[in-house]
């Protein structure tokens, strides 16, 4: 099963994005994991604007591990779900090269999920 609503929105390029978001969402390697489902409303609309901010930081295919979750009878069910403690979709995690969480993304924020993230990743960049 693949998450389609991760696929970068047309209609945005990079030139939509502040410099800044791009630039802290290129830097050093980061993993995103990503869980969400094409069926959840918040995924539909957040999505895929952050793959088009994915791509428009260059991150490749390899550092984007997307994992679909369904409705189980208890809750949100699929590949780490529970490893990873999700509850709510989406959520995004951005993992160092060796696997160190650094920032986390819960359904939703005051802004988008790339910008929420890439403030994050400016503060772990600052205390560096």
């Amino acid at each position: 099963m693949t998450l389609e609503t991760l696929a970068p929105a047309g209609d945005l390029d990079a030139d939509a994005f502040d410099d800044s978001v791009v630039e802290a969402l290129a830097a050093d390697e980061y993993v995103f994991k990503l869980w969400g489902g094409d069926w959840c409303g918040d995924c539909q609309r957040q999505l895929p604007e952050f793959g088009a901010a994915l791509a428009a930081a260059g991150v490749p295919d390899g550092r984007i591990q997307a994992y679909p979750v369904t409705k189980g009878p208890d809750g949100k069910e699929g590949e780490l779900v529970e490893a990873y403690d999700i509850e709510l979709i989406p959520t995004v995690v951005v993992e160092s090269p060796d696997g160190e969480e650094l920032a986390r993304f819960v359904e939703e924020e005051d802004s988008s999920i790339a910008e929420y993230l890439a403030e994050r990743l400016a503060d772990v960049e600052a205390t560096a």
